[in-house]
């Protein structure tokens, strides 16, 4: 029986095998069974979460960046106006949450505040080049972590950043050179020409391909619409031959014809923001929000954020590789560093004990030299103290031998004066006693007379 099943076909085998005996029942299948859900589970999962989309704002002062965002999502975003007497440039972030059917989008809008304001326009580039580097380093702080939670992480990365060209008609500014040679590198850029209507359409045919020539000679590498993906391949393709585009801002909405619709009024007509004849605000939406959304994300992850992420980590001492091309692994690498840094540690600790060392030696030199000076001077004040002192002590012998003979002379005069004083009284007694007795004589003559 079974060798006869064998010999058959596949197809009689199986059913051979497959042949329900008794005792056993057939469970009809409930529905379609496959992996082709997968791209619904995965649309399920990511409306569920929502998404973020972070744009930056480059541009002068008075091009119309905060009009021309409030006419591409046709939101009036709230914001405090800028008084654009900064010293510097400023970065200004704000994150607003919008709904559109069931899909929900956060979106962050960084505006240049003060750009192109200043005399000297130099470093007007380096605060939204450390702007961006600061939410790719945030990020990668947050996958270093032991416990991450990317999936709740607010994405702050810039996606976008939407360069405004002033509609000069000549040729681009040095600033607006440097400015994004320095961020092609980082972030995805999209030169557009504001208030295109500026300027004639002739002109503006001719300064379209003077920026494409510019930045191509000096090396710029803009954000170029992706053109892998057949199924937006030509309107991409279409739409990079368009670049940069030219557009127009309004929230003013006319009435034209039986419709109202975003527009600009002038004296001598009127400029309509949705007709591609009047500008490429069209096309830039489309591009930025309908079709390319996903791949500007994609782009900064993949291309942006990871040349900083692995610029950063090879200056942390992280390798793929040694000397011999053989793979390094993470605690390899972590033990090296580690090494190498405690090597350099025990290095500078030496370099330092040595100098205190020397500086103690230093220290004891000088204040050896110091006590043999002071030893010098207190000997020399010693030995004219007592020159000094001897001095005195001779010169005050010689003033007690002058008193001593002073003294005596002083005696001798006293001894003299009071034998003078002796004698003379005497001899006055002597003469009081005469000439009493004489008086004494004459009364008594005078008497008997």
């Amino acid at each position: 029986m079974e060798a006869e099943a064998n010999s058959g076909s596949p197809e009689d085998s199986w059913a051979f095998i497959q042949r329900p005996g008794e005792g056993c029942r057939t469970v009809p299948l409930a529905g379609h069974v496959g992996f082709d859900s997968l791209p619904d589970q995965l649309v399920n999962k990511s409306v569920s979460q929502g998404f973020c989309f972070n744009i930056l704002c480059v541009g002068e002062t008075g091009l119309g960046k905060s009009t021309l965002m409030d006419t591409l999502f046709n939101t009036k975003f709230e914001g405090e106006p800028a008084t654009h007497t900064q010293p510097g440039v400023q970065l200004r972030s704000n994150t607003y949450d919008l709904q559109e059917s069931n899909v929900g989008l956060k979106l962050t809008i960084v505006s240049t505040v003060g750009f192109g304001d200043q005399i000297n326009k130099e470093d007007s580039y380096k605060p939204i080049v450390e702007f961006i580097d600061a939410q790719f380093e945030a990020y990668l702080q947050e996958e270093l972590k032991i416990r991450r939670v990317l999936h709740t992480y607010h994405d702050s990365r810039i996606h976008a950043c939407l360069y405004f060209i002033a509609p000069t008609g000549h040729s681009l500014k040095s600033l607006d050179l440097v400015t994004m040679k320095k961020l092609d590198s980082k972030v995805n850029i999209i030169p557009i020409i504001a208030k295109s209507d500026a300027i004639s359409k002739s002109e503006l045919t001719k300064f379209k391909i003077k920026i494409t020539s510019e930045l191509v000679s000096n090396g710029v590498q803009i954000y170029q619409f992706p053109t892998d993906d057949e199924s937006v391949a030509e309107i991409n393709g279409t739409m990079n031959a368009h670049l940069p585009f030219a557009v127009i801002g309004s929230t003013e909405e006319l009435k034209i014809g039986n419709k109202m619709m975003k527009a600009r009024q002038y004296p001598w007509g009127t400029v309509q923001v949705e007709n591609e004849a009047h500008c490429d605000f069209v096309k830039l939406r489309e591009m930025l929000i309908r079709v390319n959304m996903e791949d500007l994300r994609e782009q900064t992850h993949s291309r942006h954020y990871e040349l900083y992420r692995r610029c950063k980590l090879e200056e942390m001492g992280f390798k793929d590789t040694d000397p011999d091309s053989k793979p390094f692994s993470l605690q390899e690498t972590y033990e090296a560093k580690r090494n190498e840094f405690l090597g350099e540690l025990q290095k500078k600790e030496e370099e330092m004990r040595q100098m205190f060392v020397q500086r103690v030696k230093e220290k004891e030199a000088e204040l050896k030299e110091a006590e043999k000076e002071l030893h010098e001077k207190f000997d020399r004040l010693k030995k004219l103290h007592q020159d000094e002192k001897k001095k005195l002590e001779d010169k005050k012998k010689s003033l007690d031998d002058e008193v001593n003979a002073f003294k005596q002379r002083k005696t001798a005069a006293e001894l003299l004066q009071s034998q003078g004083s002796q004698a003379g009284g005497s001899q006055t007694l002597k003469r009081d006693k005469e000439k009493k007795n004489s008086l004494h004589l004459h009364q008594l003559l005078l008497f008997y007379s």
